[in-house]
């Protein structure tokens, strides 16, 4: 239960701030956000506040903010039509019913000579039994009836393909950079809960049945050079340890105002799809700090990306098998892992996966967040629009591709855990 309540917490958080990036942006930008998701399918609970659907879906697969434009409008009124509509205290058009015009007794009945509402916002149209034609202006935010259901109308202006480059390209990369922003501040807590190592080569902690323990160490010791080579960054000690497994290094110890020379062999360890690396078994000394908590943040989350971008080369070349690759169930199976060795872990790991997001939704391919991006950058350097219909293709294309491939590292991760 205390992992099915963490994987929760964590997609939700995670899926939330993604789509709170485009939310946000196209709101800014004017948009008409017709709805914000959390999850795909059926949904499970769902509420409407200041133009906006909020819903909860089924499936925890991901999320979406659906901006108006971005797909085509599924109403669609034809000169000749019948419809009902109701009017404001402005006399505007506030309601447009398109089918049931008998459950709304109130609603002037027309028939339909032209329609605009993408520009003009208006209707013009007889009533029945009446010969005269009539103009009626149509409110921004009327809304369609259909089968009862409610849908506010889109003007141009409020779509997303009215609005400039920039502005289309900075909602759709909002997304992605909320997942960088959310893994900085992740990182930060990390850093500030746990400390940061000190600038020095300092042992805090030397595990028991360690090859550390067993050369010596001892808590307080400051390492200063590693086979006559001098290093003054933890980062460089551990990496020596680790490029040296089962090889005897000679450390100088400063100890007590004393020098002293120990000998230690790291442990070797092996890593899944990598080479075998070195322990001895010791942790830095820590110090907790905002301002070093700061730029340990930033290094955290450049390594995070270099090392998940280094991840996607090899997979391109085939170094990297697919077989390798993890879905839901196999982060669900990771995070129960976490989850057991504690929260500062836990944080660290949503930090790691918040990195991942916001760089897998960069990739340039269709349905995603850097496919996207692509179609709205061949539109500035051609300055003229994409065919949607073309565009919808493609991104339709590449959506079952994804969810092919979702499938598949899915069935591998069933594999691993239960076959």
């Amino acid at each position: 239960m205390e992992t099915i309540i963490a994987f929760i917490l964590m997609f939700g958080l995670l899926v939330f701030v993604h789509e709170f990036g485009h939310y946000i942006f196209a709101k800014r930008a004017g948009m008409l956000v017709r709805e914000f998701a959390i999850g795909f399918g059926p949904k499970i609970f769902s509420f409407k506040w200041n133009e906006t659907l909020y819903t909860i879906r089924l499936l925890p697969m991901g999320g979406y903010v659906r901006v108006a434009g971005e797909d085509p409008e599924i109403i669609d009124i034809k000169p000749g039509q019948h419809i009902g509509i109701t009017f404001n205290e402005d006399g505007k058009v506030n309601k447009i019913i398109v089918n049931h015009k008998s459950k709304h007794p109130d609603a002037m009945v027309m028939e339909v000579e032209r329609i605009d509402l993408d520009h003009a916002l208006t209707i013009e149209g007889y009533e029945i039994d009446e010969e005269q034609k009539q103009l009626f202006h149509v409110s921004e935010k009327a809304d369609f009836v259909m089968d009862e259901r409610e849908t506010q109308i889109a003007p141009y202006h409020r779509q997303f393909a009215a609005k400039s480059v920039g502005q289309r390209a900075m909602q759709v990369f909002a997304g992605p950079l909320m997942n960088f922003i959310l893994a900085f501040i992740l990182f930060i807590i990390v850093g500030m809960i746990q400390g940061i190592p000190v600038d020095h080569i300092e042992l805090g902690t030397v595990a028991e049945d360690s090859p550390a323990e067993e050369a010596g160490f001892q808590s307080g010791d400051r390492i200063t050079a590693i086979d006559d080579q001098p290093v003054d960054k933890w980062d460089e000690f551990q990496s020596m340890i680790q490029e040296h497994p089962n090889e005897t290094l000679e450390m100088l110890v400063q100890r007590d105002q004393e020098e002293i020379v120990v000998q230690v062999t790291p442990r070797e360890v092996e890593v899944p799809e990598q080479e075998n690396i070195g322990q001895v078994g010791v942790t830095p000394v820590m110090e907790k700090s905002l301002l070093r908590s700061i730029p340990y943040s930033v290094n955290e989350t450049y390594e995070m990306s270099t090392l998940i971008l280094q991840t996607l080369g090899k997979l391109v070349t085939g170094q990297f098998s697919i077989d390798a690759l993890a879905g839901p169930v196999g982060i669900y199976d990771a995070t129960d892992q976490v989850v057991q060795t504690g929260m500062i872990n836990f944080i660290y790991w949503t930090a790691i996966l918040s990195v991942n997001l916001g760089i897998m939704n960069l990739l340039p391919l269709p349905a995603l967040d850097g496919g996207r991006l692509l179609f709205v950058g061949l539109e500035g350097i051609r300055r003229k629009p994409i065919d949607p219909q073309k565009e919808g293709v493609v991104h339709l294309i590449g959506f079952a591709l994804l969810l092919l491939l979702m499938i598949v590292v899915t069935w591998n991760d069933i594999q691993r855990l239960f076959l």
